[in-house]
């Protein structure tokens, strides 16, 4: 397929998932943004938005293989790695996969299990592969951790480690839909929607893993200046200098600012990405690798706020 072909096979994604999905077309088109960068994503949004349903969709429209895991206080690591267990019949120890050898795992509530356990995906997410009684498996490919969270509700709930957080390319806010969108939603389900039944609902695979991967190396491809180099790096490191800010943006920030930013110019029709991408993934990308000062957090500011107030401020190249 070419580049054409190929961007008009995610345009036709997002459509699919618009099948099932109603009223979240800037979360479908981070997931599909992740998926091209080969990231990580964190959906954080109350219950009720169709989190879950957003991943199993977009699964199902990519032809992938995709297993859910409900995170809880009594998760081990070895329930989502996987264990040694013994074959009575051969007399001995077998390695059992477990769900994380997948394609893209869904990890409901992740910050409802201990941090433990969440850093048994840290290996999982940065070397796409597990160790275990001292042999190392390789992950399937493609692989893609999206990760669920409830902002409102801390009771029973454990705090993402800053190093886990920084393995996420992109976080992702589902706010509760338009009161239109509502009604459309309610229409669908009058008319018979099943979410659990997604091909009864019209969704059909438009991409394979082949094409995926195809995708990933022509967004690989995009240019960048040295110019917009320079101006990704210099957002990066006003977070550092914010009064606001504890924690800034890390170079691994900069890195997957880059990253996305060459899929979303490459979604566009773009061969070098331009200040305008940088921008538009600033928010989502970096979001959540900024650590406030507790003052701040009493004040109300939050990271986005700080985040479009550096994007104002940091002189952009001509």
């Amino acid at each position: 397929m070419t580049d054409t072909q190929l961007r008009e096979s995610f345009l036709r994604l997002r459509a699919e998932v618009g099948k099932a999905v109603v009223g979240q077309d800037a979360a479908v088109t981070g997931l599909t943004i992740t998926l091209l960068a080969g990231g990580h994503v964190l959906l954080e949004g109350v219950p009720g938005v169709a989190k879950t349903l957003l991943v199993r969709t977009l699964s199902h429209a990519l032809a992938l293989e995709t297993k859910r895991v409900q995170f809880t206080p009594d998760l081990m690591p070895g329930d989502l790695t996987g264990s040694l267990v013994y074959d009575s019949k051969a007399g001995e120890f077998e390695f059992r996969e477990g769900p994380v050898f997948t394609n893209i795992l869904l990890a409901d509530e992740i910050n409802r299990t201990p941090p433990k356990t969440q850093s048994a995906l840290l290996e999982a997410m940065e070397e796409r592969q597990v160790s275990a009684d001292g042999i190392t498996r390789k992950l399937p490919v493609p692989f893609m951790v999206a990760a669920t969270m409830n902002p409102i509700e801390y009771e029973g709930t454990y705090t993402l480690p800053e190093a886990q957080l920084d393995r996420f390319l992109m976080k992702l806010t589902l706010e509760l839909p338009a009161r239109e969108h509502e009604v459309e939603v309610l229409q669908r389900h009058a008319a018979g929607f099943n979410p659990r039944d997604l091909r009864a609902a019209g969704v059909t695979p438009v991409l394979d893993a082949t094409q995926l991967a195809a995708a990933q190396a022509a967004v690989a491809s995009v240019g960048a200046s040295a110019d917009v180099l320079a101006y990704a790096v210099d957002l990066a490191r006003a977070t550092r200098q914010s009064p606001s800010v504890k924690l800034g943006v890390s170079p691994r920030g900069s890195t997957a600012l880059l990253a996305a930013s060459k899929a979303w110019a490459w979604l566009n029709g773009f061969d070098a990405i331009t200040p305008d991408h940088v921008q538009a993934m600033a928010l989502p990308v970096l979001r959540h690798r900024i650590q406030l000062r507790p003052e701040a957090e009493l004040e109300g500011v939050t990271a986005d706020t700080i985040l479009r107030s550096i994007i104002q401020q940091v002189q952009v190249p001509i």
